[in-house]
């Protein structure tokens, strides 16, 4: 049974630097791409960044790119999204997800594996 499990969220100020994480277990890791989605209130779920298999390869959402950094750790099964910068804008559930696709993709449709999420909060 895969299982994706977020942690790290909660209440921040605006211009903190918190780190997210997901763990991933029941699958070969190394062989999925990974990315990081994110819903606000009252909105759809959104493309926040993506990692490849390897980790040697990432993207990022326009709105996040220079702010958020992805990372993973293949021997700890292990993906991380550095947030920096925070704005009350950044407020939302945010998941991981898991995909086959070899270098990573912005499309939620590609991914087969989905976390229950960790909300983060972002006062001003």
């Amino acid at each position: 049974q895969v299982q994706l499990v977020e942690s790290g969220g909660g209440l921040v100020q605006a211009g903190d630097s918190p780190r997210l994480s997901c763990a991933a277990s029941g699958l070969t890791f190394s062989s999925y791409a990974m990315g990081w989605f994110r819903q606000a209130p009252k909105k759809g779920r959104e493309f926040v960044a993506a990692v490849s298999l390897s980790g040697t390869t990432t993207y990022y959402a326009d709105s996040v790119k220079g702010r958020f950094t992805i990372s993973r750790d293949n021997t700890k099964n292990l993906v991380y999204l550095q947030m920096s910068g925070l704005k009350p804008e950044d407020t939302a559930v945010y998941f991981c997800a898991a995909s086959r696709h070899q270098y990573g993709t912005g499309r939620m449709t590609e991914y087969d594996y989905w976390g229950q999420g960790t909300q983060v909060i972002v006062s001003s």
